[in-house]
């Protein structure tokens, strides 16, 4: 970022706005397929949409062969505009419209079973329909060692999981896909845990499933800067491969017809490949305390609101800057906590812009419309910004209001 191509966005977009880096999507995704794949061949990603849905990565997703992963109708909707074959969509998710789960079973998408009312919902499904297949898998849950006891599946030891693996036995148009799990817990030592256990189970079970999906739940790349802010050490794609992808490597070692292994990242993937851009309004002391207001807010770039400071970049546009020391970026929201970097140390002006990194994990998916619309999404190109998502707008927002 430099200040001739800032204030050239400026003007044709405002004065905050993200910036996309689909070179870089492209290079992460590349690396960790590889890195899981090297050891284990059968290997391929399922990207998760809730952590940013924005089409053109969906569509890079697709052109590489990847899975669209999928938590709810509208997220399965986005993958079929952008041209994914319903077969490679996989639907997890804790609520699913039963509605939708039935047109979209028929078009072939594969839904991971989370419950006894989905068990309930396939069953009565598969009776109806006895000249349609549907394909179909079901969610884990099991105890990895995180100290955390997931919502997500059913319990490996409960009847209810014998009855979801009893439909496949009573209709013979449900095709089982295979098992899926999934743990938010990034730490690489709960990564082989989740392999182990998924083998010990199909042993158990006496099944050589299609596929065998681990979830999400991976770090991503990021600057020192932020990863000095984290408890614990953060891995790269190719320690987490390690752990996994060698279990299946010699659990199938001798065998050609081998289960494909899915992963399902998120934030790993897109995490540092949108930057959020925001000039700076004002700045005043209050008590002492220097704070910086920025047309921008913590919910633009951290909607999970972690207290950790993204890496930051101050671009001078011109105006007289001074030297600060502990000054907080606030937000341009009512909220007293909304504060989007803290304890800046360095040379800051009005009408400088402030550019954030890694903020493409969750920040426009997870954005509320709250007070102001959300910003453009741009990117850079040899021909010049490309709009990827136009600015939201006022009608955008209230058109299903009653005014």
């Amino acid at each position: 970022m430099d200040k001739r191509i800032l204030k050239q966005l400026s003007e044709s977009f405002g004065d905050a706005f993200y910036i996309l880096d689909s070179a870089q999507f492209k290079k992460n995704y590349a690396e960790l397929k590889w890195e899981f794949a090297n050891i284990y061949p059968n290997f391929n990603i399922a990207y998760s949409y809730k952590t940013n849905y924005t089409p053109k990565l969906c569509k890079i997703v697709n052109d590489f062969g990847g899975y669209a992963e999928v938590v709810s109708d509208m997220e399965a909707k986005i993958a079929l505009k952008s041209g994914v074959d319903p077969y490679r969509i996989i639907w997890n998710g804790p609520y699913k419209n039963f509605k939708s789960a039935e047109y979209l079973l028929a078009l072939g998408v594969t839904l991971n079973i989370d419950s006894a009312a989905e068990t309930k919902f396939i069953d009565k499904l598969a009776k109806e329909n006895p000249d349609k297949t549907y394909n179909l898998g079901i969610r884990c849950n099991f105890d990895i060692g995180d100290g955390v006891v997931s919502r997500f599946g059913f319990d490996i030891d409960s009847a209810e999981f014998k009855d979801a693996l009893a439909l496949f036995d009573k209709h013979k148009n449900l095709y089982f896909k295979g098992l899926q799990c999934h743990f938010a817990t990034r730490r690489l030592e709960t990564w082989r845990p989740r392999a182990e256990k998924m083998l010990a189970l199909i042993d158990a079970l006496k099944i050589k499933p299609d596929r065998m999906d681990l979830g999400g739940g991976l770090f991503g790349k990021m600057a020192d800067s932020l990863k000095a802010q984290f408890d614990g050490y953060i891995p790269s794609y190719k320690e987490y491969a390690k752990e996994a992808a060698t279990l299946f490597a010699e659990r199938y070692k001798d065998e050609n017809d081998k289960p494909e292994l899915i992963i399902e990242p998120g934030s790993a993937l897109v995490g540092d490949c949108m930057k959020f851009v925001s000039k700076v309004v004002n700045i005043k002391n209050v008590r002492g305390k220097d704070i910086a207001t920025l047309l921008g807010s913590i919910y633009n770039i951290n909607p999970t609101l972690n207290k950790k400071n993204p890496p930051i970049e101050i671009v001078a546009m011109g105006g007289k800057q001074k030297d600060y020391l502990d000054l907080d970026f606030g937000g341009f929201t009512c909220i007293e906590s909304d504060y989007v970097y803290r304890h800046f140390n360095g040379k800051l002006a009005v009408g400088d812009f402030a550019v954030f990194g890694n903020a493409g994990s969750y920040s426009i998916v997870l954005k509320p419309p709250f007070i102001l619309p959300n910003f453009p999404v741009i990117e850079l190109t040899d021909n010049g910004a490309k709009v990827i998502k136009c600015g939201e707008t006022f009608d955008d927002l209230f058109k299903t209001f009653v005014f």
